[in-house]
């Protein structure tokens, strides 16, 4: 799924933007207050990278049917 279509206007893109590292911020902060320091980096890149990894594999309107990354 690409992280920005076509079809979103500049104000959409940049509040995307802006909710993904607010939310990212928020993560870290969770994940560091409630594990410490080691384990709070270690959960946080452990959610950060399956996140990433669903919006990879989640197909977009423009692919084809049945489309396989």
């Amino acid at each position: 799924m690409p992280y920005s279509t076509a079809d979103q206007t500049r104000g959409e893109r940049n509040g995307k933007l802006v909710a993904d590292v607010f939310c990212a911020l928020l993560l870290a902060t969770f994940s560091v207050v409630f594990f410490g320091w080691l384990g709070g980096l270690a959960a946080f890149i452990v959610v950060e990278s399956c996140l990433l990894a669903i919006d990879w594999v989640i197909p977009s309107k423009n692919d084809a049917a049945g489309v396989v990354r």
